[in-house]
């Protein structure tokens, strides 16, 4: 039998020791408080023992450092600004702020990927670090994302902070024809969506980019004051379908997995 769920104040006093709970949404729409779906590292992300080999780990991908020679990515060169805020428009400094992607090749840096015969694009740094302003803004140059079998053109994005923990999840490009075929869009509710679209912007002139995109990331972080997790837990006000309780009711199952195992390997 299914246990009955937890009120509201049994939640309030769970809340107090949760995790943080993340929305994202463009600058202008940060007030919406949409809420973020958070996904996998994936295969892909690089481990830091494994990072900790090279030092050119910055925030610009789109150039690599070989000895006395810069080389230049491949691709279309876009700019990722961003800002880090809470949900009463608080800014964040000093978050961490971690993007990987593969190159214009489909290729991506991974010490599972270092031996293959597959081209790889030298001059695309594949991983980059930053950490946020004092104004909570953080920037990174990259190339516009590509497909590669099994999935559509996307950026991952890993944030962490005292204020609301560690929070990955992947931003797509709005209105790829792509996106209907990928199988982690196709879970993504529609109140998701806007949250998780990059909205492409001619680049300035001068820029030496082809693109630019402006990704505001607003942050409920973790309290304990009865006050704060009320408005954190606002965002909880919503309804479940009857299909989306036969999901969870299904977690008791076999390895409790909450997708099909056909789409993990294809999973980055």
């Amino acid at each position: 039998m299914m246990e009955p769920l937890p009120s509201r104040r049994r939640l309030l006093q769970a809340a107090t020791a949760a995790t943080a709970l993340t929305v994202l949404a463009l600058p202008a729409l940060a007030s919406s408080r949409r809420s973020l779906a958070r996904m996998t590292d994936g295969p892909f992300y690089p481990p830091r023992r494994w990072r900790e080999r090279w030092t050119d780990w910055d925030a610009d991908l789109s150039r690599v450092q070989v000895g006395e020679r810069t080389l230049v990515a491949k691709g279309e060169h876009l700019g990722l600004e961003g800002q880090v805020a809470d949900a009463q428009g608080r800014l964040i400094d000093g978050a961490e702020v971690e993007i990987w992607q593969c190159d214009a090749l489909a290729h991506y840096r991974h010490p599972d990927t270092e031996r293959t015969s597959d081209p790889v694009d030298e001059g695309f740094q594949g991983f980059g670090a930053t950490r946020s302003a004092g104004n909570g803004a953080f920037r990174f140059r990259t190339i516009k994302p590509v497909p590669y079998p099994g999935r559509t053109p996307h950026i991952h994005v890993k944030l962490r902070h005292a204020s609301f923990g560690e929070l990955t999840t992947q931003l797509f490009l709005a209105g790829d024809p792509g996106n209907a075929r990928d199988g982690l869009w196709r879970r993504l509710r529609a109140d998701d969506v806007p949250a998780l679209e990059m909205v492409l912007t001619n680049a300035p002139d001068g820029s030496g980019l082809r693109w630019l995109v402006q990704q505001g990331i607003v942050v409920i972080p973790r309290t304990s004051k009865v006050e704060r997790l009320e408005e954190n837990l606002a965002i909880f006000d919503f309804a479940l379908t009857a299909e989306e309780m036969a999901e969870i009711a299904a977690l008791g199952g076999r390895n409790r997995r909450l997708t099909d195992w056909v789409f993990s390997p294809k999973w980055d």
